[in-house]
């Protein structure tokens, strides 16, 4: 179910991860798992985030929660879509703060992917999830990987700008350097929070000005 097939500079900086114990515990629930439940997204996408955005690539962190589970949502990239699925709310208000912000079309395809391969790493805390129920990975591992994974970032990396939405994403501001990262906090996009302070946040003007004057790219945030 989890053979950890991951892009190469991904693979060196967390090889000692993939052999701790906890790892193991954790293949050995998915695999479980997987006998008596449909699990998202599929085995081949569970490291999606990390094989469209290497290691060295990366310069803006966007962490969501776990995947989405519907059917034929999610693919390892956070708050992305599959081609041709209906956009979820809390992406429905992602793009609309990206018209708001940088005056961008809505576009019609919720797929992430164009960001990620610009450097925009579409993290998950939990990167699985069982068909129908939110949280449902949650406390089983993935969040020792995820959290390794930001302080990895944090640690090893230069300027870089962490986009935490929602408060389980703002708590893991702790594990990241400030003094030289961006960390850009706000209400998480759902409809059950976008309106106490994630619109108007300004994620993506903000981001790419950080970038800019740390004289880096400018992420192309405009999708349509």
């Amino acid at each position: 179910m989890i053979d950890p097939k991951i892009e190469e500079s991904w693979k060196k900086v967390l090889l000692e991860e993939f052999q701790k114990p906890y790892f193991e515990t954790l293949k050995t629930f998915l695999v479980e798992e997987k006998k008596s439940h449909t699990i998202y997204p599929s085995g081949a996408n569970i490291f999606a985030a990390f094989n469209h955005t290497p290691f060295e690539n990366v310069e803006v962190v966007i962490l969501g929660q776990d995947p989405y589970h519907g059917a034929g949502q999610a693919h390892g990239l956070s708050f992305s879509v599959q081609e041709g699925v209906p956009h979820p709310p809390s992406l429905q208000n992602i793009f609309k703060e990206l018209r708001d912000d940088l005056g961008c079309a809505i576009p019609k395809n919720g797929t992430l992917s164009a960001w990620a391969k610009q450097g925009v790493f579409l993290l998950n805390t939990v990167l699985t999830v069982r068909a129908s129920e939110a949280n449902s990975h949650r406390n089983q591992g993935w969040e020792n990987f995820t959290d390794t994974v930001i302080k990895l970032l944090s640690a090893q990396k230069e300027h870089l700008v962490f986009i935490l939405w929602g408060s389980p994403a703002g708590a893991k501001a702790s594990l990241i350097d400030g003094k030289k990262h961006l960390i850009l906090k706000a209400p998480h996009p759902s409809p059950l929070s976008s309106y106490r302070g994630f619109f108007g946040s300004k994620p993506f003007s903000k981001s790419n000005e950080y970038l800019v004057s740390k004289g880096k790219k400018p992420i192309e945030w405009c999708l349509a």
